[in-house]
């Protein structure tokens, strides 16, 4: 499965993108047209997901891995913020903030898994878009929670209107509910546009992530070896548990996946956003290096395949 997953042109696509960044080329993406497969790939993925759910009606197994994600999003960040203070030797400040993103999910990260899980024939069921909506802001509060924890000032709070107007959150959700309201019927006449076209623009899309992660590695000068390896092992703690959680509660093999896959990401784009209002101190370089330019490459290249194989082990 892994090799399988390495010789994708999904995956390899952003291995270009990595060494290109590496050896200092000047490949670049355009913002704009980043921008613009971003909210593409968000759209497309909601609307197949609302589709779907739309034809399966609302399970007891929707209700159930909406449940298990959202508990897991909420104390997920306890066990980060743990491992950050006691290996990492982070202070209250940044430990809290880089463990709200290790609560949270990556969209690109699910977007990738259900690619190349779909075609590996382990398609999740369509109700894990919701999850993944669902999934990132509980772990927002977590963190702010803990690096406020003990402080005689509260000083900023939950920054609620940009956690949940959050670009990502709003456009999932909202395509979400229009793919539901629209059904397969609805859904037709789009169709060429958000699925025939859709693995094209996520081999870009990686092309251009992968640019920018290995940059943001190159440019950190705070990140010290002990972070790294917790880089890497909070993904598969992380991934371990939303895994067996998903078995426990009994999805199938897909979506058990898929929910480690969720636990197992980490957030870039919505967290730092809410971090950089609720807390400014803060340091972006620190939590930034961790999730983009660690932890993303990994659960891309391996974190996929090894969520999916204890899956089918344990399911």
């Amino acid at each position: 499965m892994i090799i399988d997953t390495l010789t994708s042109p999904v995956i390899l696509f952003f291995v270009l993108g990595f060494l290109a960044a590496i050896a200092k080329s000047d490949l670049s993406i355009p913002e704009a047209f980043a921008k613009a497969m971003s909210i593409y790939l968000m759209a497309a993925i909601g609307l197949k997901g609302g589709v779907e759910v739309a034809s399966s009606g609302i399970t007891t197994d929707l209700i159930a891995a909406a449940l298990a994600g959202l508990a897991l999003s909420f104390l997920l960040p306890v066990i980060a913020f743990t491992l950050l203070r006691s290996v990492g030797g982070l202070s209250q400040v940044d430990a809290g903030a880089v463990a709200a993103h290790y609560g949270s999910v990556s969209v690109v990260t699910f977007v990738t898994a259900k690619e190349i899980l779909t075609g590996q024939g382990l398609g999740p069921a369509g109700y894990m878009v919701a999850v993944l909506a669902l999934m990132e802001t509980p772990a927002i509060i977590s963190g702010l929670v803990l690096a406020r924890r003990g402080q005689s000032s509260a000083g900023n709070g939950v920054p609620w209107h940009e956690v949940l107007t959050n670009a990502s959150v709003v456009l999932l959700v909202g395509s979400f509910l229009i793919g539901m309201v629209a059904g397969k019927d609805g859904f037709a006449p789009v169709k060429p546009l958000f699925d025939t076209g859709f693995r094209g623009v996520l081999c870009l899309f990686l092309l251009d992530m992968g640019l920018i992660a290995a940059r943001r590695l190159v440019q950190s000068r705070k990140i010290t070896y002990r972070l790294v390896m917790l880089a890497v092992f909070l993904p598969l703690l992380n991934g371990a548990i939303g895994t067996t959680v998903g078995t426990v509660i009994g999805l199938d093999v897909a979506s058990s996946a898929a929910l480690g896959i969720l636990a197992a990401s980490a957030s870039y784009i919505a967290v730092p956003a809410a971090m950089r209002m609720a807390l400014p101190e803060a340091d972006p370089g620190i939590y930034l290096s961790m999730s983009l330019g660690i932890t993303f490459p990994f659960n891309i290249i391996f974190g996929i395949s090894l969520m999916a194989a204890l899956a089918q082990i344990i399911g």
